[in-house]
């Protein structure tokens, strides 16, 4: 199947959706539920958090899904909606956790034990940052979104968005000691 004829499958199924067909809206969610759910986790770093935001997204999903202008923003629209009620989450848990490391022996041949630090360390960075700077960086590389995308769903220009996304990378690599 060519990319146009998916979007134009899935601008039939969002029709039906809007329609009240339940089954529709139920091709939706597996189509896109999986992006939702990376970027959500991107900004509550919890997997228990993450899912708990998309369940609220999908919620109002289904009860804006008649706002949708454009059929083939369908995608970012939902993973905007994700993002936003992650950044909810964050805000009413209002504390951060700490990624800690489990202590065992190591098996012969196992990676290399840095690149499990590396990994928290990230993490614990990504975590420092707040919530609107993480969905950021969870629409851009979580959802893949480009900063054509991600500008109208922030309210921002595609510019803002570079630059916005350069300052954060920047700092962040300044944190990981990788500048």
């Amino acid at each position: 199947m060519t990319a146009f004829a998916a979007a134009d499958s899935m601008a039939a199924v969002l029709q039906q959706a809007v329609a009240g067909d339940e089954v529709a809206f139920a091709r939706i969610v597996a189509a896109y539920h999986g992006d939702m759910l990376r970027v959500a986790y991107g900004i509550c770093g919890e997997q228990s958090l993450a899912q708990d935001a998309v369940q609220a997204a999908w919620l109002i999903a289904w009860r804006k899904l008649r706002t949708v202008r454009q059929p083939d923003r369908l995608r970012s629209w939902l993973v905007a909606v994700a993002a936003n009620e992650a950044r909810h989450v964050v805000q009413r848990r209002g504390r951060r956790r700490l990624v800690e490391l489990a202590l065992e022996p190591p098996d012969i041949g196992s990676p290399d034990p840095a690149d499990e630090i590396r990994r928290v360390d990230l993490v614990n960075a990504l975590q420092r940052l707040k919530p609107d700077e993480r969905s950021l960086i969870a629409l851009r590389y979580g959802a893949d979104l480009h900063s054509d995308e991600i500008g109208p769903l922030l309210g921002l220009t595609a510019s803002g968005v570079r630059a916005r996304l350069a300052r954060l990378m920047t700092k962040l690599r300044k944190e990981l000691g990788d500048a």
